[in-house]
């Protein structure tokens, strides 16, 4: 069970753990993950350093989840001797650039010590021999203290690194035969795997080279003109075979002689063309006349695309193996062929081809000597500086995580930068200018459509934005809550600008809407909003409709007025089904209006207020649905779906209740002291919609009042009279005031009865 004592605050709805302290933050691994907000977060598309995200993502996942934050937060708590270090004030950013004083590193450790040794040789590397302090970009500078080094702890070796000409030269033959790896230097080495794959290679080139020489008259007939003469025999191995088949099928049958030498056609297609002598347009062609048992020609008369080819096969293979002959018999070219198979056999075979290139001598010389032995040796001295140059690298770590572990706390553990209003979440890309609002809920989003589908469950109105940047061609995909305001004017294809954390400035094209309410007026309204939207879509139909029929009409006439001679008009029939049609709909027609005017007969016969009443209470009964749903709706309006469209884990629901999201979009508003100017052409204010909802209330008040005869009452008390119109009281008023009257009346008498003198019995 944890020790340390933990403060919470409650915001978004749940409670969430302050972070005010270096002890608050290291402890964070005793804090039940349940009470995190956040457990991953990607480490792309959000305003947070993407250096500082990479080294926390230490298995390279491209998230950074809960223990890797952990064990971020425990590493820099142990390279500093407070940890408070770590805590920056959110309502000061500007500490945050602020530098690491050389004093804070903790020196009590060995990595310590290590790390601030590296901390003043950066420094001084930088020309800051004297400072105090290192900022990161000062760390981030480590890289030129590698510029002029040839062993630095990396594992990769320069031609530079060795002191002997003889290992610099084997270096260099490998980078040349394998390419090579980038060193810290700048410059480009070798590591333990090339050079472990250099002499493999040489290895198997050796062992290959002694195949030959082991019978080398049979392997390399000609010696070292052997690779030669193979060559070019393949080159053109194809062509001949061609030729001495043909010859065998002239052979075979004679009548196929001038077809295998192609037609006249062919020629004439290509005859018109200027031709070079190595022209494309016949080398397909053979590569000498046909005949039957015809030896090949290996000059003279030959196909021109193949004559220097064949020329090459006379100079290198046939002179060196079969003797300076002008022509080739099928036989002797099969002799050629038996020659040069044991090479082929053998070149197939080639093992260590990269370092083919240096030579057989060369090799041989290389793995002679201890070139292997040497560079090895050179790699390891150079892995020893290993813990100097990770400790230079460790200077760049804590002055990133000194500025940045903190804000990521504050938008992972819990999400006080979302709800203070101190600077935006990092999770926040910027600001969306549409329809008159300003929205800073946003997100950058890849797909929109997979992002939507998982979003949606937010109960927030989402836009989703294409950005485009026309200067620089950038592009950009966003997604902004709307939750304030209303949607009348939100629709796909209604163009904003996009601001950025940077302030730059894109031009945003909605592409997509996520509906959702954004408040209960809105909620109020929209049964009626929707019913206008549907009288408007049908009187445009009914238009449209109407001015079809009118055209087909008038086409009609015209018709009829061409074609009027040539036909006479038949007398007019009645059509039954239309005057049935007719009936039907004026019968409905009078039922409608008998039906409405005796609702509005027994509506009028209440009182005034009370008929207001009622038309109060008609509207809640159209409005009350959508009002209790957008209620319950916005409820449950949290930021938790959309961040998990982005690959986040969020572990709370993080609630975006009312006031709250009146202030993530903001609406036009004049500034305190404008004073406006009329408008020229605006249209000017009809007095007597103010006059009619004046009327309307005292009406109401009077009516309520007259109902339980409160004006009647004080003026028959003062003047003895009833002043009020007897259409105006009401027939249940006037009973009640007679059997008042009557009461009285009774009861005056019955008290001058009590008091007068009791009457004498007569005499």
């Amino acid at each position: 069970m944890s020790k340390h004592q933990w403060k919470f605050f409650t915001a978004g709805g749940f409670d969430q753990v302050k972070l005010d302290s270096g002890a608050d933050l290291l402890n964070l691994d005793q804090l039940d993950q349940k009470l995190w907000v956040a457990l991953a977060c990607p480490t792309t598309g959000l305003e947070f350093c993407p250096k500082t995200a990479a080294l926390i993502d230490t298995d390279k996942d491209g998230r950074i989840r809960a223990p890797e934050l952990i064990a971020a937060l425990k590493w820099a708590g142990a390279m500093l001797k407070n940890p408070d270090d770590l805590i920056q004030d959110p309502a000061k950013p500007a500490k945050r650039d602020e530098p690491l004083p050389l004093a804070a590193i903790n020196d009590a450790t060995p990595e310590g010590r290590q790390l601030a040794a590296s901390a003043k040789q950066i420094l001084t590397n930088i020309g800051k021999k004297d400072a105090t302090a290192i900022s990161v970009e000062d760390a981030s500078d480590a890289n030129k203290i590698f510029i002029n080094t040839t062993l630095n702890g990396d594992g990769v070796i320069i031609p530079d690194s060795a002191t002997d000409e003889a290992t610099k030269a084997v270096i260099n033959d490998i980078l040349a035969c394998l390419g090579g790896v980038p060193d810290r230097s700048g410059k480009t080495g070798i590591d333990q795997a090339k050079v472990d794959a250099f002499f493999a290679d040489c290895v198997a080139f050796e062992g290959w080279s002694k195949q030959a020489e082991a019978d080398k008259t049979k392997v390399l007939p000609v010696g070292e003109a052997t690779a030669a003469a193979a060559t070019a025999v393949k080159a053109i191995k194809a062509k001949v075979d061609d030729y001495f088949g043909r010859c065998r099928l002239a052979a075979f049958d004679s009548r196929a002689v001038t077809a295998l030498n192609r037609k006249e056609e062919e020629y004439l297609a290509i005859a018109a063309k200027d031709l070079t002598i190595t022209a494309g347009e016949i080398a397909g062609f053979p590569l000498a006349p046909v005949a039957a048992g015809k030896a090949l020609p290996l000059k003279g008369t030959v196909n021109p695309a193949h004559a220097a080819a064949l020329a090459a096969l006379q100079a290198d293979a046939v002179k060196p193996l079969l003797g300076d002959k002008a022509e080739l018999t099928e036989a002797d070219w099969t002799t050629l062929l038996a020659k040069l198979a044991p090479y082929e056999t053998w070149s197939a075979g080639k093992a260590g081809a990269a370092v083919e290139k240096l030579g057989l001598k060369r090799v041989r010389e290389i793995l002679a000597g201890k070139a292997k032995e040497n560079l090895v040796a050179l790699i390891a001295k150079d892995l020893a500086l290993a813990p100097e140059a990770t400790a230079i690298a460790n200077v760049e770590k804590l002055t990133l995580f000194v500025k940045n572990l903190h804000l990521l706390c504050l938008n992972f553990v819990n999400f006080r930068d979302f709800y203070d209003g101190h600077e935006p979440a990092i999770f926040q890309a910027g600001t969306l200018y549409l329809d008159q609002r300003s929205c800073t809920l946003t997100l950058p989003v890849a797909d929109a459509g997979k992002h939507a589908s998982m979003a949606a469950l937010a109960g927030t109105y989402l836009a989703y934005c294409d950005c485009v940047r026309k200067g620089t061609g950038e592009k950009l995909s966003i997604v902004a809550a709307f939750t304030n305001g209303d949607c009348d004017n939100l629709m796909v294809g209604r163009n904003g600008l996009f601001y950025d954390r940077k302030g730059r400035d894109w031009d945003a094209t909605i592409t997509k809407i996520v509906e959702n309410p954004i408040s209960i007026r809105q909620a109020f309204w929209s049964p009626y909003k929707k019913l206008v939207r549907m009288i408007e879509e049908m009187a445009a139909k009914r238009a449209a409709a109407a001015d079809a029929a009118a055209d087909a009409k008038l086409s009609a006439a015209a018709e009829k007025t061409v074609n009027a001679d040539q036909a006479k008009p038949g007398p007019k029939k009645v059509d039954v089904g239309t005057v049935a049609a007719i009936s039907v709909a004026i019968a409905g027609i009078g039922a409608l209006i008998t039906s409405l005017l005796g609702y509005a007969t027994g509506l009028f016969k209440l009182p005034f207020w009370q008929l207001c009443l009622a038309v109060v209470g008609l509207l809640l009964v159209i409005s009350g649905p959508s009002m209790i749903i957008a209620w319950l709706k916005l409820r449950k309006r949290n930021i938790g779906p959309i961040l998990d469209a982005n690959g986040w884990a969020v572990n709370a629901k993080a609630r975006i209740n009312v006031p709250y999201g009146a202030s993530l979009t903001g609406i036009a508003r004049l500034p305190e002291g404008a004073v406006p100017v009329a408008d020229r052409y605006g249209e000017k204010p009809s007095g007597w919609i103010g006059f009619l909802k004046f009327v309307i209330i005292v009406c109401f008040i009077f009516s309520l009042l007259n109902h339980f005869y409160v004006w009647d009452t004080v003026l028959y008390k003062a003047t003895g009279k009833h002043y009020l119109p007897g259409f105006i009281r009401q027939e249940a008023v006037e009973k009640d005031r007679a059997a008042r009257e009557q009461a009285e009346k009774e009861a005056a008498e019955a008290a001058k009865a009590a008091t007068a003198p009791e009457a004498l019995p007569a005499p």
